[in-house]
């Protein structure tokens, strides 16, 4: 089990390598950064996360969120692809549970604006 645990892991970072990033343009199609962007501020991520464009996200407890677009992974394990993002923001413990990052419990329409924000970082 622990073989195969760590063949997918290892998997899963080799795809993830080869992407340059996200495509903020078309990474969630109809979703609205610029509502994401307030939805951040709204929701509180600046309580943890340093986050770019938005005024008081100067969190130090999670990761700086800068350059997000361009990034391979998530949570330094997941492919950053729209999918996992929204999934993530919505309910991290699900993925990994135990980390620092509360679900969120937002819905999906808020959580693919904020993905959108997150993607138009780069």
């Amino acid at each position: 089990m622990l073989r195969l645990t760590a063949l997918l892991l290892t998997a899963v970072v080799l795809a993830a390598c080869q992407r340059p990033g996200v495509d903020a343009r078309s990474a969630v199609p109809g979703a609205d950064p610029h509502r994401g962007k307030q939805l951040i501020a709204q929701i509180g991520c600046g309580k943890c996360h340093m986050v770019p464009g938005v005024t008081g996200a100067d969190g130090l407890v999670g990761p700086p969120l800068q350059a997000f677009g361009r990034r391979t992974v998530i949570a330094g394990f997941f492919p950053n692809t729209p999918d996992n993002l929204v999934h993530w923001i919505q309910a991290p413990q699900r993925f990994l549970p135990g980390n620092a990052m509360p679900n969120m419990e937002i819905n999906d329409h808020d959580a693919r604006d904020v993905a959108a924000y997150l993607y138009s970082l780069r």
